[in-house]
Formats: C-alpha cells, sequence, structure tokens
C-alpha cells in the first residue's frame, strides 16, 4: 500500500486540524492505520492508531482526548483529528500501515508498520 498525506498547514494555539491520509491498493482494510509524529530535533513519535474495522484505537497518552483517529474503508482514507491544538504539536506527521495484526499490538512500535508515508507539516503558532 502507498500513502498520501494531507491537510498540514499554520494554524493558530486552540484551533483545530484534520490530517487526511489516503492510501492505495485494494488490501488497505486488512492494515492497521497509525499517526506518528516528529519535531524538530526529536525523534519520530506515536501519536494514534487503529485496528482493520475502526475499533481497537490506541493514542499517546498525552494527546487522549485532543487527538481523534479515524478511518473510511470505503474511500481508503485515515484521518487525525486534532483539537485544541498547541504549539508543541507542531511537527511533521506521517501515517503508516503496517499488516502484520488486525489491532494495533502496542501502536507505538514501528517496527509493526511496513510502509509510510511522506510527512504533512503542522505548525501551530502561539
Amino acid at each position: 500500500v502507498q500513502l498520501q498525506a494531507s491537510g498540514g498547514g499554520l494554524v493558530q494555539a486552540g484551533d483545530s486540524l484534520r490530517l487526511s491520509c489516503a492510501a492505495s491498493g485494494r488490501t488497505f482494510s486488512r492494515y492497521v492505520m497509525a499517526w506518528f509524529r516528529q519535531a524538530p530535533g526529536k525523534e519520530r513519535e506515536f501519536v494514534a492508531a487503529l485496528g482493520w474495522s475502526g475499533g481497537s484505537t490506541k493514542y499517546a497518552d498525552s494527546l487522549k482526548g485532543r487527538f481523534t483517529i479515524s478511518r473510511d474503508n470505503a474511500k481508503n482514507m485515515v484521518y487525525l483529528q486534532m483539537n485544541s491544538l498547541k504549539p508543541e504539536d507542531t511537527a511533521v506527521y506521517y501515517c503508516a500501515a503496517g499488516a502484520l495484526a488486525t489491532y494495533p499490538v502496542t501502536g507505538w512500535d514501528k517496527t509493526e508498520y511496513d510502509c509510510w508515508g511522506q510527512g504533512t507539516l503542522v505548525t501551530v503558532s502561539s
């Protein structure tokens, strides 16, 4: 599967933003999907993941309640709704797909994913 993330941009603190990730391939519904992010000078970190059916969601503890991951298997899309954005949310956001399981085992372990998109930049100004 190939992934194309979009929807990033420059927003102000407190704003909301929805990222999209378009996937190619007829087996999209059989992939665990996830979002990671990488801030300047930092390692890539886990944001959220969900299983085949859209259930079995996992979130980074620090982001629970503000970010929501979802998917539309009919459209081969996965989304990340981000609310109450903070300057520390500034990062390049990557979508990822993994075929190792039907649900995210840990979610945060990058080895669970074998496909990565190119990333979309989110900048949150204070």
